[in-house]
């Protein structure tokens, strides 16, 4: 990737995001840094939130959608990456939203540190855009071994510069489940550390249904990230497992 390009591709998986994926967009537009591209991928969506995506499209060229059968999050995003021409990529889900400064901010973390991988803190909200959770904090830094714990790095915070290791993909297999869990260890075990923005970047929408939310449903493509990813052993699998699930626990508590 030409060091000189400074575009951000902003990759959006797509599935019936009629009722937050505008104010996501929205969030995109009023960014004070301007160098982007948003590449939408509907994933096989039902409602109407393809056609709310192609209208903002018809107004601002920067943004394109694109349609795939229903694969799941992982194979959208790849999609979307697959297509990307941006050196930066920020991966975006169709109900959060960013702060107006957020790509401005990463950017300038991502200098002063000479960073591949930045992430930051961010608010918690409900369906209804209220806070339903104390904001999430993160630390200054992580490494890998601090990652395998939990993760520190929420999706719509993470900024990857691909200048120095090119295109990362996430790993299909997961669907929607640990995906981009998956996908920042990737680059994590290349950059070895990445770097916390402890400022407020952007809002992540809890729902009811929410499977982050939800651990009993990812206990075990968490477990498998460990066996099958990492080429762990079981009791070093256990161990890490058990890490991850106190500090879930921490993690959602109001």
């Amino acid at each position: 990737m030409d060091a000189d390009n400074r575009k951000v591709s902003i990759i959006t998986p797509l599935y019936n995001g009629e009722r937050f994926v505008g104010k996501t967009i929205e969030s995109v537009l009023a960014q004070t840094y301007q160098d982007w591209e948003m590449i939408i991928i509907n994933d096989g969506s039902s409602d109407r939130s393809p056609e709310i995506c192609r209208e903002y499209a018809t107004r601002d060229a920067r943004i394109k959608v694109y349609e795939q059968p229903n694969g799941g999050s992982a194979a959208a995003r790849n999609n979307g990456i697959r297509r990307a021409v941006g050196r930066y990529i920020a991966l975006l889900d169709a109900d959060d939203t960013w702060m107006p400064y957020f790509l401005e901010t990463q950017l300038e973390l991502m200098k002063k540190n000479d960073a591949t991988l930045v992430f930051g803190s961010h608010l918690r909200i409900d369906e209804n855009d209220q806070e339903c959770l104390k904001p999430f904090k993160v630390p200054e830094r992580v490494t890998y071994k601090d990652m395998l714990k939990t993760c520190y790095i929420s999706c719509l915070t993470g900024l990857y510069d691909t200048s120095r290791y090119g295109k990362i993909f996430l790993h299909e297999e997961f669907r929607s489940l640990r995906d981009d869990y998956v996908y920042w260890l990737e680059i994590i075990k290349q950059c070895k550390v990445a770097y916390g923005n402890q400022r407020i970047l952007g809002s992540y929408r809890i729902l009811g249904s929410s499977i982050s939310r939800n651990k009993k449903k990812v206990i075990k493509p968490q477990y498998l990230v460990y066996r099958r990813v990492e080429g762990f052993g079981v009791l070093k699998s256990l161990y890490y497992l058990i890490h991850w699930a106190i500090a879930g626990y921490i993690k959602y508590r109001k």
